[in-house]
Order: C-alpha cells, then sequence, then structure tokens
C-alpha cells in the first residue's frame, strides 16, 4: 500500500508536474493586452494628415476598493434589514452588494466632479458589465479628459488617492475635413491581435484598440495598427489583480506610418474653389499615375468622429449625404467629355478624318425625333478640332452614327470606364454602365435604336461612370496610352509604373487634331475658357449631362484636363452634382473654374494671389 501510494505521488509530482502547473496558472494568472499606437498618414510633401494625441481617463482598480466597498456593503445591508425586512437573504445581499459598489465609486466621482465642475454620474448598467467582464482592468470614471481637466485633476487630486489617471491615445486629424472621404475614420476594437504576446491560452483582457473602418485607415490596417504587447498577472480568488508575473511582459509598439501621394496644399485648394456645393474634384500625376487631389463634397470633420462616433454627428453626416465619397463612388453620365471617346472610336475605325468637315445645323433627325444643338445654334461646317471647341452635339451625332455602338462602347471599355480603377480604398464604386446592344437586350429587354447610339456618342444615354474613371481617362490620353494605374501612394524617386497599358492607336495627325482641339477649348473663344491660366497651354473639354432625381432634371458639370499639352505633368476633372433644379450648372460656367485654381497653384505655388482668368 505504501508502495503504491509513493509511486501515485511520484506520478503526479514529476509526471504530471507540467500538467498542474498548467492548471494552477489557468486558474491564478490572466493576460492583459495593450493596443500599439497606430501608425501615422502623411502627404507628399511630409505633412501629417493623421496622427495619435494623448487620451486621458480618470479611473480606479476596483480591487483598490475591496475594503471600501465591503464596509459599504456591510452598513446597506444593516439598512436594509431596518427598512425593507421583506427581502430574501439573496436580494437583500444583490443590492447591497451593487449598491455598496455603486456608492463607493460615485464618492470618488463626486471628487473629480467637485475639481471639474461636472455632475457626471456612474451608470449602474456599465459597472455591471465591467464587473462581470473586465474586472481586471480599470473602471472609467470620467474617459476623454481635456489638458486642462487632466492639468486640475493632477494638481488637485489628494496624494494616495485611489484615482488614476490612465493614457491612452486617440486619432487626431490635423487638417480637420479635408480628404476626410480618403483618410478615412477608426472605430473602437476589442479583438486587437494576440499573436506574440506571452501567456496564449491564459483568460484574456484587452483595452480596446482601434480599427479602420474606411478610407486609407482601411486600406493600410494591417501597416498602421500598432502592435499588441501585454502582461500576464497573478489573481487572487476574487479575480482582482495581485501582482504582475515579471517575466511574462511585451511592451506595445507603434504601428508604420503610410505616406500618400496627396499634396494636401492642391487638395486644400480643390475644396476651397467647391465650396459648400456638392461635387468632386481630382488631380492626378500624369507619369506616376499618384493621385494629388482626391476631393468629394459635402464632407465632415474627421476629429468629430474621434475618439467615437456620436449619435447626433453621425445622423448629421447621413442627412447632408456627407458619407458618399462622390469621386469614386457618384456615378454620372459624363456628358460631352465622352465626345473623345467617340472621336477615338471613329478616328481608329476610320469612319471620321482628323480634319475631315462635317454640315452642323441647329439639329439633326433621327427616325422620327429632333435632337438638337446644346446652344440651338447652327455652326455650319465643322471639323474635329472646331466640334471640340464648341462641344457641338450634332457633329458627334452624326460621328456616332457613321461609327456605331460597338466600336465606341469597345473603345470606352479600352480606356477602362467599364471597371473600378483599384484604388487603394474600400468601396468603389462597382456599378458603372458602359451600354451595346447586349447589355441593353439583357437588362432593359428590347432592342438597341439608333436614337440610343445618338445619346451615347455626346455622354447621356445609359452611360455611367466615376469621376475617378475619368481621371485615369484624362491621365491616359495625356499619356498616349489606354490604361493609367492609379495610386495613393507616394512612389520612390525615379520609379517607373507599370502601368498595363497600351498606346492609345491614333496616328500623329489624329493626336494632335484632338490635342489642338481640346486647347481651343481653353482658348478665348472656348467652353472651357474660365479654365485659363496665364503662362500654361491646358487641353481641356468641358461637359454637362442631364439626369433626373427623384422626379427632378438637375445637370452635372464636368471638366476634364491635363497641362501644358506639349510635356503632360497633371490631370484634372472636375464634376459638380447640381441638388436642385436652378442651379443651372454647366462644363464652362461652373467645373472650368474650379479646375483653373487647381491648374493655377500646381504651376504657381508660391502665388497665392487669386488667379483671375482673362477673356
Amino acid at each position: 500500500m505504501f508502495l503504491l501510494l509513493f509511486l501515485g505521488l511520484g506520478w503526479r509530482q514529476l509526471i504530471l508536474h507540467e500538467h498542474y502547473r498548467e492548471q494552477e496558472a489557468f486558474q491564478n494568472q490572466r493576460r492583459v493586452l495593450y493596443p500599439g499606437p497606430r501608425g501615422k498618414i502623411f502627404d507628399r510633401n511630409g505633412n501629417v494628415l493623421v496622427a495619435n494625441r494623448p487620451r486621458f481617463a480618470a479611473v480606479v482598480y476596483l480591487n483598490d476598493l475591496k475594503k471600501e466597498i465591503g464596509q459599504e456593503r456591510k452598513h446597506l445591508s444593516k439598512q436594509l434589514r431596518k427598512t425593507q425586512p421583506d427581502l430574501s437573504y439573496r436580494e437583500r445581499f444583490e443590492e447591497a452588494a451593487w449598491g455598496s459598489r455603486l456608492n463607493v465609486l460615485q464618492a470618488y466621482l463626486d471628487q473629480i466632479n467637485q475639481i471639474l465642475e461636472r455632475d457626471d454620474e456612474v451608470v449602474l448598467k456599465k459597472l455591471k458589465r465591467h464587473y462581470g467582464y473586465r474586472r481586471l482592468m480599470p473602471f472609467p470614471l470620467i474617459n476623454d479628459l481635456t489638458h486642462t481637466e487632466y492639468a486640475h485633476l493632477i494638481e488637485q487630486l489628494p496624494i494616495g488617492s485611489p484615482i488614476q489617471i490612465y493614457t491612452s491615445t486617440a486619432r487626431e486629424y490635423p487638417q480637420g475635413s479635408l480628404a476626410a472621404h480618403t483618410i478615412g475614420y477608426v472605430v473602437s476594437d476589442e479583438s486587437i491581435p494576440e499573436k506574440g504576446v506571452p501567456g496564449e491560452g491564459l483568460k484574456t483582457f484587452s483595452y480596446k484598440g482601434k480599427s479602420g473602418r474606411s478610407g486609407l485607415e482601411k486600406s493600410f490596417e494591417d501597416t498602421l495598427q500598432g502592435h499588441v504587447g501585454g502582461e500576464v498577472w497573478l489573481v487572487d480568488p476574487m479575480q482582482y489583480q495581485h501582482a504582475p508575473v515579471p517575466e511574462k511582459s511585451l511592451l506595445p509598439r507603434p504601428g508604420d506610418d503610410v505616406i500618400t501621394s496627396l499634396d494636401i496644399d492642391l487638395q486644400r485648394v480643390a475644396e476651397n474653389a467647391i465650396g459648400d456645393r456638392t461635387g468632386a474634384a481630382i488631380a492626378v500625376d500624369v507619369n506616376t499615375g499618384e493621385i494629388l487631389v482626391l476631393a468629394s463634397k459635402p464632407d465632415y470633420d474627421l476629429n468629430d468622429l474621434t475618439p467615437f462616433i456620436s449619435n447626433k454627428v453621425w445622423k448629421d453626416i447621413g442627412e447632408r449625404g456627407a458619407f458618399l465619397n462622390r469621386a469614386f463612388q457618384g456615378l454620372y453620365p459624363p456628358g460631352s467629355t465622352f465626345k473623345l471617346i467617340t472621336a477615338i472610336a471613329a478616328m481608329r475605325a476610320d469612319k471620321l478624318g482628323p480634319a475631315e468637315p462635317l454640315t452642323c445645323g441647329s439639329h439633326l433627325r433621327v427616325g422620327n425625333r429632333l435632337f438638337p444643338e446644346h446652344s440651338n445654334a447652327s455652326f455650319g461646317q465643322v471639323n474635329l478640332p472646331r466640334a471640340l471647341e464648341v462641344s457641338s452635339n450634332v457633329f458627334f451625332y452624326q460621328v456616332g452614327l457613321r461609327t456605331g455602338i460597338d466600336p465606341i462602347s469597345a473603345e470606352a471599355r479600352r480606356f477602362g470606364l467599364d471597371e473600378p480603377t483599384d484604388i487603394e480604398l474600400p468601396h468603389e464604386a462597382t456599378r458603372m454602365i458602359v451600354p451595346d446592344r447586349e447589355w441593353k437586350q439583357r437588362v432593359k429587354g428590347f432592342g438597341w435604336t439608333k436614337g440610343d447610339t445618338v445619346n451615347v456618342s455626346i455622354g447621356q444615354g445609359y452611360l455611367l461612370v466615376t469621376p475617378l474613371q475619368m481621371a485615369r481617362f484624362a491621365a491616359s490620353l495625356a499619356r498616349r496610352e489606354t490604361r493609367t494605374k492609379l495610386t495613393l501612394l507616394k512612389q520612390p524617386a525615379g520609379k517607373i509604373i507599370d502601368h498595363e497599358a497600351e498606346p492609345i492607336g491614333l496616328t500623329g495627325a489624329q493626336y494632335y487634331a484632338i490635342l489642338q482641339g481640346m486647347s481651343r477649348v481653353v482658348s478665348l473663344s472656348g467652353t472651357g475658357r474660365w479654365a485659363a491660366v496665364e503662362g500654361v497651354n491646358i487641353a481641356g473639354k468641358t461637359g454637362t449631362a442631364q439626369v433626373r432625381h427623384e422626379g427632378k432634371p438637375l445637370t452635372i458639370a464636368w471638366f476634364l484636363g491635363f497641362a501644358p499639352i506639349d510635356n503632360p505633368k497633371i490631370a484634372v476633372v472636375i464634376a459638380m452634382e447640381g441638388t436642385e433644379e436652378d442651379d443651372n450648372y454647366g462644363g464652362g460656367k461652373t467645373a472650368a473654374p474650379i479646375a483653373q485654381k487647381i491648374f493655377h497653384n500646381y504651376f504657381y505655388p508660391t502665388d497665392n494671389r487669386l488667379a483671375v482668368n482673362s477673356r
């Protein structure tokens, strides 16, 4: 029997030693995780777009208050026996337990209220949740103290007070609402990564971290997310902290930074030019595909979304339609900017000569319907450069009918107008439409007509594209290629981007005819003259599309262009969305002046004077 006893002891002490150590640790140890600060986001010139600010909270650890809570519970139990003798022992115990915790915490919160002249109260529901699931963590009495409140508490709290100031980080957006849709925002997240932190397998508690919800904050979550740290604590039978385990700790580390291609100064110019109106502005480096400006209005101040988003702020943004990033989520008919696609398709199909004149009256009859010129004027004999200069509808009606819908649709797809740009942002629109015979039969249920071709040839009808797609087209046209690879990341100097494009497929004379027309658009007599910048030769094209929204006829004003013509460096696209019937937007008078300010600031960045166009 003694032999069996010794064998059993040996078995448990020697063979099962590690098993019991693991059981002991599982019962007596807890792991606490600390999220690392997120990385910063910069513009191409080193300006800070997103940083971290210290966030101060007044907290207490419940285990520091056990003695006070116990005394208060005894006191409350005596009172309850006198005042509510009908309560059962369990009911009296529960009420005394929660009442004592609430009273002690409120007493310390009242100390803070007196110092800060506040009237905050401890919420029992939050206390119960914390006690049940986060007992090892500090209980927040006040979150997000201002710097002034922080200073007052540090100065006036009694020495030895259990109230502690816990410091974490919150996102800070120095640029306010600039590029808000592109930058994005973060939300609180308790599911922070645990990889590499000691104490795997232990019951784990974690401080709330942040994760990207939209924009660059979401796209580059893996890069920006801080590296989690943690420590292991011994706990008492009530699951309160007792002492840390020194050899089981890991310090948190900040995430990596992201350097974007944005030029925040140029972004500010674009957004100020749009003002309180609704629309989008995009500027692209023609050679690298880097996006310099990606603006959408209406917008919101990102600082209103940190450290959390209130219901009031969320409702306001939603009611104003400000969550929509119109630059790459807004779908609009491209209007007369699409005439460039029609012209390219016609010349590549040998349906139009670069200098061939067509007779353009005040309208064109197609079947039983009259399709009018935009100004009800007759332009007479018009060639391609002149047609682009005055944006003649009748000219492109004829060109579209000559060419047919199939080559026009194929050309639009060749430039990628039927698919997303794959920019490094989440939730890019995917429902763009480049219609053709098969599409109409499948979606609408009936055949294609010549009237459909006429509408598409001037950028109307079923066509739907995003401003970002048109910006890619503008940059590609400037480079005499089809698909520019766009990016929101600053590219290393000298890096050559693989644009996965093919040559535009035009002869020198054909391409020159388009450039000549686009140059004349921004001349004194062109529809885009309000985009002109002294000393800069700009190629442009205006457009005004008609849409119906909630039964109201509205207009979308476009400008598309690049400069300088002989050595393109920047491409710009503006799309302004009319919201009321009397907005009366037009590509020349509404969109072109915004493009002018972007061009002017790009080529004359040190000239702070308001650029003035002269006729």
